[in-house]
């Protein structure tokens, strides 16, 4: 292992900090508002619902220099090393003069109770500094993590549509105005050593390369591995989980990666579902939808794909669709590499193929085949910002004669782990694809899963909804009009 440093330091607004005692279960949203007394960003949900942390984190990314909403309340201090904190403080000028995004708020009447407004102003700062042309949706998708109970929204839009068509050179920004300055100096914070802090049964583990990664797994087999904290940060805030000791991947560049190739496409454990958009929806349109419903924007700049599948929860939304894609993944040890089918890795509820000297080290997605069909689709009792009630999976292959030569059908919420739906794809395959076919194969599905009643759907709901998705599936491939009264759609 590469020699140890004993602390983490990264820049806040424009000071750089250096932390050598801290708890590794120290939020960035209690570190700003009681250690620095930065009270505008709030505290609202602590399960990074509500947008009422937002801050920006800037980080390096390749050559360049990234800077990406995210939520305080679950993102710890400990993730911090190497990057740039932006809290709202920082924005306006040093006379008072309100950047562009805070003045407009005010023009548009964006702001009533004020409790959410540092957030929004936040979420449309990081829009302002990412896009320069905005349209509606995409400012609907920056502010899919933000709640408020008072506005309705709309002077909000209206204020970040100003924003966009107005945005004058002269403009005071603190970021604009120093970014390769910024740049620089995270490129002297950033490290190959190993960073650790604290005693050993409290201790924050930041591992130089995944070389480290690995030795410090076999040292520590206990320990928990932190990389997007979007589950963890709730485990910690709502739980009161002990989970040291902690170690934080998600300055590790070599689980940053995502590589094409012809057979498909590997995916760093590090990845977050932003980052990983693009290539995802380029190659496998259907996960563009998927991925957009995944929390808000904070939550999918967090969040890793890799994490997502580590965890092993039921509920997931990245495993079914990757189980239907036939996706492998790839676990790292000093033992070296091993690669197993990803419906594999999960054996049963809160069970995963995973030594404890194991870490995720990447996912192999292999290319769709020309004339494969797929689609994914997720149940929810709201649009945005929930968890899925079931998210299913569907891939089919038809030959010349519309008969289906291969299916593959995964369901995550319907049983203890994603899974697949083997009876169905028996019923489906070899047959021709039409509707006495996906009849025999709702039937079938009662053979693959037993769902559960809880607080998201009752048993009886998510079976239907199984069984309606698979026929919604059929009916968008098929594009003719069906009798759907033979389908029982709920």
């Amino acid at each position: 292992m590469t020699a140890a440093s004993g602390s983490i330091r990264f820049i806040l607004n424009d000071r750089e900090v250096t932390l050598s005692q801290l708890s590794p279960t120290a939020t960035l949203l209690d570190f700003l508002r009681l250690e620095r007394r930065l009270t505008g960003t709030k505290e609202g949900c602590a399960e990074g619902d509500c947008g009422a942390c937002t801050v920006l984190v800037g980080r390096l990314a390749g050559d360049g220099l990234i800077y990406e909403s995210v939520n305080a309340c679950i993102r710890f201090v400990g993730s911090m090393n190497a990057t740039h904190v932006v809290t709202v403080e920082h924005l306006a000028a040093e006379d008072g003069t309100l950047h562009p995004v805070q003045q407009a708020m005010v023009d548009y009447h964006g702001s009533q109770c004020g409790f959410c407004t540092p957030g929004f102003v936040m979420s449309l700062y990081g829009l302002w500094l990412s896009k320069d042309n905005p349209g509606r949706a995409d400012i609907e998708k920056a502010l899919q993590g933000n709640l408020c109970r008072c506005t309705g929204y709309e002077p909000i839009v209206k204020a970040a549509e100003a924003v966009a068509r107005a945005r004058p050179n002269s403009v005071f920004d603190p970021i604009l105005k120093m970014r390769d300055e910024i740049g620089t100096r995270l490129k002297a914070l950033k490290t190959e050593e190993t960073i650790v802090i604290g005693p050993e049964e409290a201790q924050l583990i930041i591992p130089g390369t995944t070389a480290d990664l690995a030795k410090i797994m076999e040292r520590s087999p206990k320990a928990t591995i932190v990389a997007g904290s979007t589950d963890v940060g709730l485990w910690v805030t709502k739980q009161m989980r002990p989970i040291n000791p902690v170690v934080f991947i998600n300055g590790l560049d070599e689980l940053q990666t995502i590589t094409e190739t012809a057979e498909g496409i590997t995916i760093g454990a590090g990845v977050s579902y932003t980052a990983a958009f693009e290539t995802l929806s380029r190659h496998y349109p259907a996960f563009a939808g998927l991925i957009d419903r995944i929390g808000g924007e904070q939550v999918r700049n967090m969040g890793t794909i890799g994490g997502n599948v580590a965890n092993g929860s039921p509920i997931g939304d990245s495993p079914p669709p990757l189980i239907a894609l036939a996706a492998t993944v790839t676990l790292r040890s000093t033992s070296g590499a091993r690669t197993l089918p990803l419906e594999d890795f999960f054996i049963q509820y809160g069970m995963q193929d995973r030594k404890a000297s194991e870490f995720v080290e990447s996912i192999f997605v292999p290319a769709l085949p020309a004339g494969d069909h797929f689609a994914v689709y997720k149940i929810t009792k709201r649009r945005d910002e929930d968890i899925s009630a079931l998210c299913a999976a569907f891939r089919i292959s038809l030959d010349a004669d519309n008969r289906v030569t291969a299916a593959r059908i995964a369901f995550g919420g319907m049983a203890g782990t994603p899974k697949l739906a083997a009876a169905a794809e028996t019923a489906l395959t070899g047959q021709l694809w039409n509707e006495e076919t996906i009849a025999a194969a709702r039937i079938a599905l009662e053979q693959d899963y037993q769902p559960l009643t809880d607080w998201r759907a009752t048993a009886g709901y998510r079976m239907l909804a199984a069984k309606n998705l698979l026929t919604r599936f059929f009916l968008e491939i098929s594009g003719e009009p069906a009798e759907l009264k033979r389908f029982e759609v709920a």
